[in-house]
């Protein structure tokens, strides 16, 4: 999740709201990918989640990759709880997940080389002190009882909240992992189109990547648990948001639906200020029972847009969120599908003319299934394997139009990262279903054989 907004002066009209949004709107020439990822870490000989305090936790692990890689720490209560260097960071999700927020960068090349020397880093220090880590979208066993607690303000008060307006809201907090891409747009139509196909077409992302089939233990008889948990975490700032699809829809229309998300909180001289359930709009008023008489700063707004959730949002640039958190060769998947269909106008606009005449209705019900049924699920009859398979050709059409060479030149682009993806499809299901076989025969129903064969 995100790490505390700075910079932003105050607000004197409704109007800024919008040119904040608007503020991020670059040329082409401009255009970067941001990679995040995250991988929930173990103690090798208990195969528990990493304590925060202790030789073997997460602050240790911090600790080291300060120490011996140069990161710059990041604190919050006198507690190390991230790290940055050039342009990306190192933060802490809720129970100890541990994210790569990756720099702005040209091409997939550099995002992979990037998540190549992070892992690298990673298990570098987890083996000096015993612990190990994975990525797969759901904590396939822990309880919730033996997750620990990261010590942010953030999350102290969202854990609270979370167990008022859904039932899974705690689950997605502390035993989720995701891979998402960040993408740039470079005006307020590209931004509008953009969102569109990502909003639309984040379920076949879903199906592509999903790999939680388990959880506590068990099989749950879904293909991503992770999406399934994301239904029922706070409708109020979920979902596919139908008004994106509306004539019209553009920076003020976000606005206002994000005006319209109840506040978790306001960052203040590094602590957060339980704003739990109130308004926006009456902070701008200076009526905020939290703070009263005092108005928001643009670093209160940058904030509060870090607190919706729908399965892809615009904040000065586009997050594609749909995608269980994975294996090294599906973290560079991940941006290289989305970039091919979105970074190269006649690809994009091939994506939006699948989608384009999909109800609301029918957008909503393929979020739902493909948690269940992964690349099986259907729209009109059609499997989402055979969009997916259409997609991928899209992407790769794109990421050849791109011509981002690799390895000094031997490498004229970056389709062979849409290979993972190829294989998915060629197998004709969703990654889940191998773990479900693998499970049910070479393991045995041995669940933990998955921190044998899934670490990093």
């Amino acid at each position: 999740m995100s790490i505390p907004q700075s910079g932003g002066g105050p607000i004197e009209n409704h109007a800024q709201l919008a040119e904040y949004l608007a503020d991020g709107c670059k040329p082409k020439e401009q255009w970067r990918i941001g990679t995040e990822h995250e991988k929930f870490g173990y103690c090798k000989d208990t195969l528990l989640p990493l304590p925060y305090d202790g030789d073997r936790s997460i602050r240790a692990m911090l600790e080291g990759l300060r120490d011996k890689y140069g990161w710059s720490e990041v604190k919050e209560g006198g507690n190390l709880i991230g790290l940055e260097k050039d342009g990306a960071n190192v933060s802490l999700e809720p129970g100890g997940q541990l994210e790569l927020s990756g720099a702005p960068l040209d091409s997939i090349h550099q995002t992979c080389d990037e998540t190549n020397e992070h892992l690298r880093e990673v298990k570098d220090i987890a083996d000096t002190i015993g612990a190990g880590f994975f990525g797969m979208g759901a904590a396939p066993e822990w309880t919730a009882e033996q997750m620990p607690q990261m010590p942010k303000g953030r999350y102290k008060l969202m854990t609270k909240y979370m167990g008022e307006v859904g039932s899974h809201g705690t689950q997605m907090m502390y035993r989720t992992t995701t891979i998402q891409v960040n993408l740039d747009f470079s005006s307020e139509a590209d931004m509008t189109q953009k969102l569109r196909v990502g909003l639309a077409l984040q379920p076949v992302a879903t199906a592509l990547f999903a790999n939680s089939p388990f959880f506590e233990g068990k099989l749950t008889g879904y293909q991503s648990w992770r999406a399934r948990i994301w239904q029922d975490t706070d409708r109020a700032r979920t979902g596919m948001l139908p008004f994106v699809f509306e004539d019209g829809f553009g920076f003020e229309a976000w606005v206002q639906y994000v005006l319209d998300v109840p506040m978790y909180f306001v960052y203040r001289d590094g602590q957060y200020i339980d704003a739990l359930g109130m308004s926006f709009r009456d902070f701008l008023k200076g009526e905020l029972p939290a703070l009263p008489g005092e108005k928001p700063t643009l670093s209160d707004w940058a904030d509060h847009l870090t607190t919706v959730f729908p399965e892809a949002r615009i904040k000065q640039y586009l997050e594609m969120r749909g995608a269980d958190g994975g294996p090294w060769r599906k973290i560079c998947a991940l941006p290289a599908f989305w970039v091919g269909l979105t970074y190269h106008q006649p690809s994009l606009d091939a994506a939006w003319d699948i989608c384009k005449d999909w109800t609301a209705e029918e957008r909503d019900q393929l979020r739902f299934d493909v948690a269940k049924f992964g690349l099986q699920a259907k729209l009109r009859g059609r499997e989402v394997l055979d969009i997916a398979k259409e997609l991928l050709d899209i992407s790769r059409e794109g990421l050849k139009a791109r011509a981002r060479p690799g390895v000094g030149g031997l490498i004229p682009d970056e389709t062979h990262f849409l290979n993972a993806l190829e294989e998915v499809v060629g197998r004709g299901y969703s990654p889940a279903k191998k773990l479900e076989r693998l499970y049910r025969c070479e393991w045995g129903g041995d669940i933990k054989r998955i921190y044998q064969e899934y670490s990093y």
